[in-house]
């Protein structure tokens, strides 16, 4: 087992603008993840398994609702501490970020946003310190990009609602104790259900065979006639706004995340650089080599200022969803195509698992992905400077 000698780059000295919280915890969350999860990721990586042991470590670094008030069990935290921690699990795994992610933007929000008190009362603090986990059902087997067109659907039946539908592509569902799920009533609206599990007719298949995420466990939600008590809906909002707004939360956090996972491949790529001698010196003393590394800092430290400013407009209720948009795309194609320039550096030992890059790299191809795709982020920002929706 190779030891953790990353250093995190830092060419702009954006820890400056950090204040003493900041750095207390981001510093936490690096120091877990070099003890918890560098020691035992690529193990599972192979294994195609989700280390359920890293739960309690998580809730102890405020991952679970870093920003979600203290009286509910959160650490109330800011937008900069979410996203910093966000980071640092990004730079361990991509898969155990999403875990991380999905409990705070897209479970424990909503339900702290929309929810009832006694809602928030009942589920937030077991969330938090990770007693209960969470999974977020939007996207369906034909409604991904367009999830307005979903087909999940309630119906009042007097003293309950009864669900029918299908979700897929959900993180975390087959060992979920709680789905924030969405879906329309008899009219055609869209409402958030929270779905627990043991409730007749609902069940959560794992998905297998993935070449991304492999650390992450993936599933559906099947729902037949499950009967979901009244008490169980999010009242505070309604309406396609209302799963949406949760993503922006998430996809905030993935611009954070997925700097980490770059910032991991840059070390690994520059660390290897230095030590790998051809032709009687370093490859890092070759033009090429350093071309590859000087844009590869250039392009996190871009990153970060991006992912920075963001957190700002974050603490101040002032970041838009396009904002929010373009620092995802951003950053997570900076990420991918800094991770396939670093597997270069490292030659054939880049596709192995001794180094973390190929995981990284195969990752950072679902994160690319998921919750809104590379094109339909690109369209977000168009419509936002146009005025004229291309996606509708």
């Amino acid at each position: 087992m190779k030891p953790d000698l990353f250093e995190a780059p830092d060419y702009y000295n954006l820890d400056d603008l950090l204040s003493e919280e900041h750095l207390l915890v981001r510093d936490a969350a690096r120091q877990w993840v070099k003890r918890d999860i560098s020691p035992i990721i690529e193990d599972y990586a192979q294994k195609a398994e989700f280390p359920k042991e890293i739960i309690g470590g998580l809730a102890e670094i405020g991952a679970f609702g870093p920003y979600i008030p203290e009286e509910y069990g959160g650490a109330g935290l800011d937008q900069i501490s979410y996203g910093l921690i966000m980071q640092e699990i990004e730079r361990g795994d991509s898969g155990v970020r999403s875990t991380a992610s999905v409990q705070s933007s897209l479970v424990m929000y909503p339900i702290f946003a929309y929810g009832t008190e006694e809602q928030r009362q009942k589920y937030l603090p077991k969330l938090a310190s990770g007693e209960w986990m969470g999974c977020f059902g939007l996207t369906e087997p034909n409604h991904g990009s367009n999830p307005g067109g979903m087909e999940t659907k309630f119906k009042d039946m007097g003293d309950h609602f009864l669900l029918n539908g299908a979700k897929l592509w959900i993180s975390n569902s087959p060992f979920a104790d709680v789905a924030v799920v969405w879906a329309k009533n008899e009219e055609g609206r869209i409402h958030g259900l929270i779905v627990e599990r043991g409730m007749e007719g609902f069940s959560t298949p794992e998905t297998h065979n993935k070449w991304s995420l492999r650390a992450s466990a993936t599933g559906e939600l099947i729902f037949d006639n499950v009967k979901v008590p009244k008490e169980n809906l999010l009242p505070g909002k309604n309406g396609l706004g209302a799963p949406l707004g949760c993503l922006d939360s998430a996809r905030y956090g993935i611009a954070w995340g997925a700097i980490g996972a770059a910032m991991d491949c840059y070390d690994t790529a520059l660390r290897y650089a230095k030590e790998r001698v051809q032709f009687g010196k370093p490859i890092a003393a070759y033009q090429l080599q350093q071309k590859k590394l000087a844009e590869m800092i250039t392009e996190i430290t871009k990153a970060q200022l991006l992912a920075f400013r963001l957190g700002q407009l974050k603490n101040e209720s002032r970041a838009t969803t396009a904002q929010i948009s373009m620092a995802k795309r951003n950053n997570v194609d900076m990420a991918i195509k800094i991770a396939r320039e670093a597997r270069q550096i490292l030659g054939g030992m880049g596709i192995t698992g001794e180094y973390s890059i190929m995981r990284h790299m195969m990752n950072l191809e679902s994160v690319i992905t998921y919750e809104g795709t590379h094109d339909i982020h690109l369209l977000i920002t168009g419509a936002d400077i146009t005025g004229y929706p291309a996606f509708k």
